[in-house]
């Protein structure tokens, strides 16, 4: 890669992160590199494209117009790239973030395969239960359940899954099993992302019936829930593959299965006004039909 392009993709990390060292991190690039690169480019371009402090850096005025013009010519170069070979072989690098759930049970299994046919692509899986910001990790595509809280990310719906509760049999032959929602009020209910509100709402027969539960354990990502009901200490709250295992292994059982507890919608997000990665596209064309055929 000539010492110009690798400027401008340096440029858009640094613009994106606020920092020189970082960003020439992410590129494999040292520091002192990074800036003189930096510093090559302004002299280049003929103007300051960065106001420099101790703490971080940020675009200036003619740094912001100069990304907005390069973030697209580098997309479509990338795209040219791809269309050129005229294979649809993925090349360079894709940057990926999941839920741990999703990533652990759904995405990792598969990986191989898409893999296989693009072996000249570098993956970078950043597997998470908090929502990532798009725009500052760099993220290519996230895929994400329930509610969009970044505006500024394109949605693209994938699937639906049913979400459910779940317990250990032990902990049903201890404390009895639920038959209505109301009976909820009096179980020990695991609180996590895959449902955060302690009012728990459930449709049967054209009927909504909401019920508040108690929780002892409140836990922040979703696979700590499912492994919090294995060991007997509640009934937990997830998507129906969230489970799906230890439910076949016989680890626990669907709570008030008669019950529509709602579902949960799987989007791949994107950063609004980008084009999308060639790589991103073909992943998650990827993922969508494999989900599909599971």
């Amino acid at each position: 890669m000539n010492d110009r392009l690798s400027a401008l993709r340096l440029f858009v990390r640094a613009a994106r992160v606020g920092n020189f060292s970082r960003a020439g991190r992410e590129l494999g690039l040292s520091q002192p590199s990074a800036s003189r690169l930096i510093a090559a480019l302004e002299e280049e371009v003929g103007t300051t494209l960065f106001s420099r402090t101790t703490r971080a850096v940020m675009l200036t005025d003619a740094g912001a117009m100069y990304l907005t013009r390069v973030e697209a010519i580098l997309a479509a170069l990338d795209e040219a790239d791809h269309e050129a070979r005229g294979t649809g072989e993925l090349r360079g690098s894709l940057r990926v973030g999941t839920p741990i759930s999703l990533g652990l049970r759904e995405i990792i299994p598969r990986l191989p395969a898409f893999m296989k046919q693009h072996p000249a692509l570098k993956i970078e899986l950043r597997v998470t239960d908090r929502y990532p910001d798009l725009v500052t990790e760099g993220i290519d595509v996230s895929f994400q359940f329930g509610a969009l809280p970044d505006s500024s990310a394109t949605a693209r719906k994938l699937i639906h899954q049913p979400r459910i509760l779940t317990a250990s049999p032990d902990y049903l032959r201890e404390r009895g099993t639920p038959t209505m929602p109301s009976d909820l009020a009096h179980h020990s209910v695991i609180i996590s992302p895959a449902h955060p509100s302690p009012t728990f709402s459930f449709r049967k027969d054209g009927r909504v019936t909401s019920v508040r539960v108690d929780n002892q354990l409140s836990i922040t990502i979703n696979e700590g829930a499912t492994a919090s009901a294995v060991a007997g200490l509640g009934i937990a709250t997830s998507s129906e593959s969230s489970a799906l295992a230890e439910l076949e292994a016989g680890q626990l059982v669907r709570v008030l299965p008669d019950w529509d507890f709602g579902s949960m919608e799987l989007n791949a997000l994107f950063v609004s006004g980008k084009t999308i990665k060639p790589s991103a596209r073909a992943f998650t064309d990827f993922l969508l039909r494999e989900l599909r055929a599971a």
